[in-house]
């Protein structure tokens, strides 16, 4: 199984999240690795990390992602306080 992450960032501002780094395999373990050591909030959810890896960096996440991903952020806001 190969497994996948990305990272968004979403400052103020910016009209949609834009992806910020993504890996494969080790690539992936190393950005998780460096979430956790930051304490920088994980979400797992293969789809929408399937279809935001097809982007490139520095572009911004596909409309479809849209509702998923406020829901993710919503929920991490909340967790923040």
């Amino acid at each position: 199984m190969n497994k996948k992450a990305v990272v968004l960032s979403y400052p103020e501002g910016v009209e949609a999240p834009f992806l910020t780094a993504k890996g494969k395999n080790h690539i992936a373990e190393q950005i998780i690795q460096l979430a956790k050591e930051n304490s920088i909030p994980i979400v797992k959810n293969v789809e929408t990390t399937e279809i935001i890896s097809l982007q490139e960096i520095g572009e911004f996440i596909p409309e479809e992602t849209y509702t998923i991903l406020a829901k993710i952020f919503a929920f991490i806001k909340m967790k923040e306080g």
